[in-house]
């Protein structure tokens, strides 16, 4: 499997021989004008917001999932769990999505704002990559985020939503996230390359490039 991050919350996930995957597609606006150049079978939108639902802007005709619900597509298995703010005074949509190819599991968890209780984590089953939002705004800040994961136990953490070079929005920077998490020494790559058989012992983090 290779993730490959192209900002915010936006990835593109395949594997070898079946479908790809496009998550949360933004706005042009939100990357200094210049929208990432995608193309996907199926897109997942956590919600409805220009940093997250730009669907005309991922080539290939896909299948849009914008709610939660049980999907196999492909012989990808999808599942999308609402996973709104908690603020009643302020009511915001976001759906989370687990992504299973094969015996690999990726969950994105869109904007999500608050620590989920124990049953909820429960619920996802065994998750061996997590896409984590840490800059705060409207998502997850450090120390929440590092709570999520201490909760999850993924094997690979890829932090998003964080401010970057390109972006137009007000969010923290990655450090914060990396010293919640006791992280000194972090493993960087243009994509992220999973097999089933070189899954880390100990939880993983590991930054990613954003590619255009």
């Amino acid at each position: 499997m290779d993730i490959t991050w192209y900002g915010h919350s936006c990835f593109r996930i395949t594997e070898r021989g079946q479908i790809s995957v496009v998550t949360d597609p933004y706005q042009p606006e939100l990357m200094s004008g210049v929208a990432p150049k995608l193309k996907a079978d199926v897109v997942t939108v956590s919600h409805e917001a220009p940093g997250h639902d730009f669907v005309e802007g991922v080539k290939g005709n896909p299948v849009v999932l914008h709610g939660p619900g049980e999907y196999e597509i492909g012989g990808v298995f999808i599942t999308g769990i609402a996973m709104h703010f908690v603020d009643k005074n302020q009511a915001r949509r976001n759906v989370a999505y687990t992504i299973q190819y094969n015996n690999l599991t990726v969950l994105h968890l869109g904007d999500l704002a608050h620590v989920p209780d124990q049953s909820t984590i429960e619920s996802l089953g065994e998750i061996h990559v997590a896409l984590v939002p840490v800059g705060g705004g409207n998502g997850l800040n450090a120390a929440q985020a590092a709570d999520v994961i201490a909760l999850l136990e993924p094997g690979y953490i890829v932090p998003m939503h964080y401010a970057v070079p390109a972006t137009s929005l007000k969010l923290d920077k990655v450090d914060k996230f990396l010293k919640a998490m006791g992280v000194s020494k972090v493993q960087e790559e243009d994509i992220l390359k999973i097999t089933s058989s070189g899954l880390p012992e100990q939880p993983q983090v590991v930054l990613l490039n954003p590619q255009s």
